[in-house]
């Protein structure tokens, strides 16, 4: 094998094609792996680990690739972004005002999606399709737009009580889910839910949340030349070598013949890749 590339591990480049087309982050590098499937591959890591914003060297990874200042004082690892119906922008109490408008204070997406079954989930309008790949959906639908990420987290509440706003890794990764009829799942979901969100629609006005008609749904195909019957999961922090044929990629995790690693979990790791 030939040494490519070494950097800190950073999430993979997908790009909406058929099938999807990745590249991998190390460093400044952006390695394309789709001609890599099938063939041997090794990841090395070096035992160092760097914060993915402020560069400095950290003996713990936070949050996907965080120091633990940068952890404690960013808007973007506060506790609302996991649990967006949380929002405290409007109360003026958010670490980042500006980062907050930015990314918060506009149009976000309520979907449906295809992974491991059914799921609803939310995202920035900006997100939509990276959103749906980087969760491994073979199918996904946008259904309602509202105008901050808060209103978005308050309908993701209410379809979560009668849908999963989970993916199930290990099912996803096994193979493709069962083909489901999006739009009527939708129609489903939005007939159970049509008195909460009158609700809702008093609670933050009539034009801030809009039911999306007729938007056809997007399929996605990744590239897997075979799935494992067992999940088998790689970790650096146990593990320093990864390697085995590439079997393929899905979500942000990569197959290979010996496990799978989800390679955004380790975000700020050094690690060398070699094919």
């Amino acid at each position: 094998m030939k040494a490519v590339a070494k950097g800190i591990i950073r999430k993979m480049f997908a790009r909406l094609e058929s099938p999807v087309a990745y590249r991998m982050r190390l460093g400044e590098e952006a390695i394309p792996l789709n001609p890599l499937i099938e063939r041997a591959v090794r990841l090395e890591y070096s035992g160092a680990i760097y914060c993915v914003n402020c560069g400095r060297k950290t003996k713990k990874s936070f949050n996907q690739g965080y120091c633990y200042p940068c952890f404690q004082r960013l808007a973007q690892c506060d506790a609302c972004i996991i649990h967006p119906e949380k929002c405290h922008f409007d109360e003026g109490t958010c670490r980042e005002p500006a980062w907050g408008e930015k990314y918060c204070m506009q149009d976000h997406i309520v979907y449906l999606a295809n992974s491991s079954g059914l799921k609803v989930g939310i995202t920035r309008a900006t997100q939509v399709p990276t959103r749906w790949i980087d969760q491994g959906a073979t199918q996904a639908l946008a259904i309602i737009r509202v105008r901050s990420r808060l209103q978005s987290g308050a309908l993701e509440v209410m379809f979560k009580q009668h849908v999963a706003d989970k993916t199930n890794w290990r099912d996803m990764l096994k193979g493709d889910a069962s083909e489901l009829d999006m739009a009527a799942e939708a129609q489903r979901l939005l007939a159970e839910c049509a008195t909460e969100l009158k609700e809702l629609e008093q609670r933050f006005g009539f034009f801030a949340i809009s039911v999306l008609n007729a938007v056809p749904e997007q399929r996605i195909e990744y590239p897997v030349s075979r799935y494992p019957e067992k999940i088998v999961s790689f970790n650096f922090d146990k593990d320093d070598v990864v390697e085995g044929s590439l079997l393929g990629i899905k979500g942000q995790y990569l197959i290979l013949d010996s496990g799978v690693i989800n390679l955004r979990r380790f975000s700020g790791y050094e690690v060398e890749l070699s094919h």
